[in-house]
């Protein structure tokens, strides 16, 4: 069951993944968590380094689909100085959200790739969409309270799937 919390890989931040590699990987479009993933919960301004790895993508025809368990007027402030789709209330882990973003970009799973900060959430919910999933760390440090409580939990599974996949290992791209 634990296995269902598994990603594909481990990247250090999202910023350190290039095009470059996710064509090496068949990927034609990215899904990303919003907060602490993309940018921190608490600054949703971003960074500039957000904004080069966006012109990056956006340089490679890769699309970047935002798919956040938030509201949608949450997201739509976030995301409008990026000019990025999105998909809100997404019910992750569920994999509504995910499978809705993969329609509205008409390409099949395996082209897809999910990016995320949490394992209970995101990395759970491309799972169960049948994606691959890229575990990154969190921007921050801090959350939101709802997510300390998945923290929490997420420590334990990590503990579990580390000691049973000593190749999960943090990396600085794919």
């Amino acid at each position: 069951m634990l296995e269902s919390y598994k990603p594909t890989w481990m990247v250090e931040a999202i910023y350190q993944i290039t095009p470059a590699q996710l064509e090496a990987h068949g990927i034609k479009a990215v899904l990303t968590d919003l907060d602490n993933t993309l940018i921190a919960w608490d600054n949703p301004d971003g960074t500039a380094e957000l904004l080069a790895w966006l012109k990056e993508m956006s340089a490679a025809k890769i699309p970047v689909v935002v798919v956040s368990n938030n509201k949608s007027s949450r997201v739509a402030r976030a995301v409008k100085l990026f000019e990025l789709d999105y998909v809100s209330r997404a019910m992750k882990p569920f994999s509504a959200g995910i499978k809705h973003a993969q329609r509205t970009l008409e390409l099949p799973k395996e082209q897809i790739v999910m990016i995320g900060d949490q394992i209970m959430t995101d990395i759970r919910g491309a799972n169960a969409a049948g994606i691959r999933s890229i575990l990154v760390q969190p921007i921050v440090d801090t959350d939101n309270w709802n997510t300390r409580i998945n923290r929490f939990f997420e420590r334990r599974v990590m503990t579990y799937l580390l000691k049973k996949h000593p190749d999960m290992i943090w990396k600085r791209g794919l």
